[in-house]
Formats: C-alpha cells, sequence, structure tokens
C-alpha cells in the first residue's frame, strides 16, 4: 500500500521471472513510480526505456573516466539508479533481504568493493583477455547481488561500460533479450554457472560474442 491507496500492480500481474532472476516481493512493489503500470508488458517497456536512456549517460562516463574511475563502488550504484530511477523508488540502493542469490545484505557493500578492486588489479596487470576481465567482473557482481531487482542487466552493463573504456566493443550478449525465459536465456545462466562453479570462462566470452 502508499499513500495514494493501494496499487494496481502485482506479483500475480507480473507472472514469474525469468530463470535466475531475483523475483519481486510485494514490499518492492511499493516502490514503483509510474501510476499506469499494471502488467508485467507495461513494466517491461517502462524499464526499457529508462535503461536505454541510461545507456547514453553510461557511454558517455565510460569514455569520460576510463577503467580506472568506472571501477567504483560508487559508480556501480549510481549505475543502477540510473538505469531504474525512473520506474523504482529503491533503485540504486542496496537489497534488505536475502534473495535466490547472492551474499548476505550486511556482506554487499564489501562484496561490490572487493569485486571493483580485484578487477582493477586484473586490468592494471593485464590478467586474463579483455573480454574474460570484463565477464568476471559481471560474474562476481552479479553473484553478490547487490539490489533488490536487476542485478543482471546492470553488472552486464557494467561489463559493456568497461569494454567500452578501454576502447573495445560491447558484447552481443547472444544478441537477444535476457529479460524473458527461452533457450537464449538458459545458454546464458548455464555458461555463467560453469564460469561460477568451474572457473572456466570460455562458454560465457563465446556466449556474450555469438
Amino acid at each position: 500500500m502508499t499513500d495514494e491507496g493501494p496499487t494496481t500492480f502485482s506479483l500475480k500481474s507480473i507472472g514469474p521471472e525469468p530463470t535466475g532472476a531475483t523475483p519481486l516481493e510485494e514490499d518492492d512493489l511499493e516502490g514503483l513510480i509510474p501510476d499506469f503500470v499494471t502488467n508485467r508488458r507495461d513494466l517491461n517497456r517502462v524499464e526499457f526505456d529508462n535503461i536505454t536512456r541510461a545507456l547514453s549517460w553510461g557511454l558517455r562516463q565510460a569514455r569520460s573516466r576510463g577503467p580506472y574511475g568506472l571501477l567504483e563502488a560508487e559508480f556501480v550504484m549510481r549505475l543502477h539508479r540510473e538505469m531504474f530511477g525512473d520506474v523504482w523508488k529503491w533503485a540504486g540502493t542496496q537489497r534488505r533481504r536475502l534473495t535466490n542469490l547472492g551474499v548476505m545484505p550486511e556482506q554487499i557493500a564489501m562484496g561490490v568493493q572487493n569485486a571493483v578492486d580485484d578487477m582493477k588489479f586484473w586490468h592494471a596487470n593485464e590478467i586474463f583477455s579483455i573480454d574474460e576481465r570484463a565477464l568476471r567482473l559481471h560474474n562476481r557482481l552479479v553473484g553478490v547481488h547487490p539490489f533488490p531487482n536487476g542485478n543482471g542487466r546492470c553488472t552486464r552493463l557494467m561489463a559493456d561500460l568497461y569494454l567500452v573504456s578501454v576502447g573495445e566493443v560491447m558484447f552481443t550478449w547472444g544478441s537477444e533479450s535476457l529479460d524473458v525465459g527461452g533457450e537464449t536465456r538458459e545458454r546464458y545462466i548455464g555458461a555463467l554457472l560453469k564460469a561460477r562453479h568451474e572457473d572456466n570462462y570460455v562458454d560465457l566470452v563465446a556466449f556474450a560474442r555469438s
């Protein structure tokens, strides 16, 4: 509930999240900003529009800041806020509940900081290929799961912006939306889990460039 009255948006109206995604909960829905959103289609549209605007901002930041300016915990939080701040009041804030993936809420700040610090070290010492570095950053951050929702989208864009900051081309991520279920998302999740559990990034690099 909000002060304006009950929302017409509900968990039932959005349906299940794609495989591996963090489900929204009822208290998350209280942070919804647009008052016309009543179903998943509406939500997807407003989030897509917000992310499209954030992409232009992110590309400018990547080119002006360079890799070291990008690899800051504050920037990760700011990026999420830019991507979802027109849709959710909690955009850019740390989650406060346990989720199906991620560290304990009190470990989030340190987890994000460690991920970007390790990435700076890999970058400075040219450890791993550039593509693998970017995907390791994505994998580490999505494993922390800093936000109530939108973790995959935000951390994939972090990987893309790192590539741009060093003069490389962004990933294609299978050339299809990963925000819905289907074979492409299943391949992505499988490659991500292989990288996480076996420290083998061959499949994830191939997928990200496919």
